[in-house]
């Protein structure tokens, strides 16, 4: 505030003369959308002491920072959505704080729930029916059994058994996953009787894609601004390799393509089909045709715990979420310009298929990055490129290290709007900048043995003469040389007669 100089005295003033450091920008918050069990907020009621719901949270982007605050607003694992067994693995993997749009609650989606009639010994009615506790094609991998030993009934399912007297008794005992209704007092037929039936209306893809004035599924996105990563591990949930399921996944892919570029800053992980062989892929990936700097594909799915199954066992996944979690281990052990690449995938116990060297030299050129199970080193992530058919943003740490030195420009640069346009903001601008990347430097982002040899900030009435001033522009320029990571390591080995040999 100015001072008006009318007593004599001392008169202290504070003049903004330093540096405006330039903060580099986060690029590991990512952002999930597809399928979840619930998608509400809960709070304990003190005179019942149940939980209650307060809140929906349904198609609304919510932060989540550790699997059990997921698990309390979206409900867990479930054999019927991808989404959360991606989130469990991006946590697993080193993931930190991420955003959920549930754009599907199962609990709450009218769907048809498989079911069951047992017949009954005397095969005169029926002896019950067995229906699953929610819709969808989950409950269709469920069994009943019954076994009669005298006057003692016993009912297993999902490796859960209940005994007793009557069906009664057995219904009453009650199961996690199934209801016993239409039960009389006939004994049932022992054997195995599978349910069927349950399934639930298919997503398509507006579903995922949303709306940005609605803030709904992957355009919803566009009012946070710090996400960095982008996936829809669900687009794969039922996929069945017919034209529209084909379609679906390539429209709602190219919907994030597209939402990653026009944010400029964001990276879409994307995930192959499940079922296919090394050709298939290198076939999807050519009849998808995508070509952007701005995401990368992943083959093939990875086995997991099905922690969701009663009677435990494993099951396929999209490698999307572990993926992500290995991005975001990457970043904060060695940064971003470290490829995320020959790294462990944690919690993957075997791959759908472990394909060849000889494969992967076809799949690479494509840009697929492969997974790939190494005797004595575990399952690694074996690949780092991005879509794009230019080289020079061919690899996935390129890419997301002008992500990061982009955006933290864009933010830290915000005070120069509305500047004087001349030469003392000129030099302001290229102090700062080349503080900033410096430090880029110091982290060994930048290939150079000095500043001067990675990177230069130019700012200057060259670039800036009087027709750019006139329409209130201001032109930087920055120039960056990143390290690239050393995909091929080739050794030279030769036969050598010696230091004293003769000739």
């Amino acid at each position: 505030m100015p001072v008006a100089y009318a007593t004599p005295g001392v008169y202290v003033e504070e003049v903004d003369r330093g540096t405006k450091p330039i903060e580099a920008a986060g690029t590991s918050i990512a952002a999930f959308v597809g399928v979840t069990v619930d998608a509400s907020i809960k709070k304990l009621n003190p005179d019942t002491g149940e939980r209650e719901v307060v809140e929906s949270v349904l198609n609304r982007t919510t932060l989540v920072t550790n699997w059990t605050q997921f698990a309390d607003i979206f409900g867990g694992l479930t054999a019927d959505a991808y989404l959360p067994d991606a989130v469990y693995g991006y946590f697993n993997n080193g993931g930190g704080a991420c955003y959920v749009t549930s754009i599907r609650a199962l609990n709450d989606t009218k769907g048809k729930q498989a079911s069951v009639t047992v017949p009954t010994a005397s095969g005169k009615g029926k002896g019950f029916t067995a229906t699953a506790n929610t819709a969808g094609p989950g409950g269709n991998n469920l069994s009943v059994t019954v076994k009669t030993e005298g006057e003692n009934i016993s009912v297993s399912i999902g490796g859960e058994t209940r005994s007793g007297a009557s069906l009664k008794d057995i219904a009453e005992a009650g199961f996690s996953t199934v209801t016993i209704s239409d039960f009389g007092t006939t004994a049932p037929a022992d054997g195995a009787y599978p349910l069927t039936g349950g399934d639930i209306p298919r997503l398509i893809a507006a579903d995922f894609i949303g709306d940005t004035a609605d803030r709904t599924g992957i355009s919803g996105l566009e009012a946070i601004d710090e996400i960095s990563l982008l996936l829809c591990p669900d687009l794969m949930a039922g996929y069945d390799g017919s034209k529209a399921a084909k379609e679906l996944v390539q429209q709602v892919q190219t919907a994030m393509i597209a939402h990653c570029e026009n944010m400029q800053y964001r990276f879409a992980i994307l995930d192959t089909p499940p079922g296919l062989n090394a050709q298939g892929a290198r076939d999807w990936r050519l009849e998808v045709n995508y070509d952007t700097s701005h995401a990368a594909l992943y083959y093939p799915w990875v086995k997991i715990a099905d922690l969701s199954s009663p009677t435990g066992g494993s099951k396929f996944v999209p490698p999307s979420g572990h993926v992500v979690g290995i991005y975001n281990r990457t970043d904060g052990e060695r940064g971003v310009h470290k490829a995320p690449a020959n790294e462990v995938v944690l919690g993957a116990t075997d791959l759908e298929l472990n394909i060849t060297k000889g494969e992967q030299g076809v799949l690479n050129k494509l840009g697929i990055n492969c997974i790939r199970s190494f005797p004595g080193r575990g399952i690694r992530v074996w690949g780092a490129r991005t879509l794009s058919s230019d080289g020079s943003w061919r690899y996935i740490n390129v890419r997301r290290l002008f992500n990061q030195v982009g955006s933290s420009l864009d933010t830290g640069l915000q005070w120069v709007v509305f500047e004087p346009n001349d030469h003392n903001l000129w030099a302001k601008v290229r102090r700062d900048i080349n503080a900033f990347l410096r430090v880029i430097w110091r982290s060994g982002a930048l290939f150079g043995v000095a500043p001067e040899d990675a990177f230069y900030v130019k700012c200057d009435e060259e670039l800036n003469p009087h027709e750019i001033r006139d329409l209130g522009q201001l032109i930087i320029e920055v120039g960056m040389a990143p390290v690239k990571p050393a995909e091929f390591v080739i050794l030279r080995l030769s036969q050598w007669a010696g230091a004293n040999s003769e000739g």
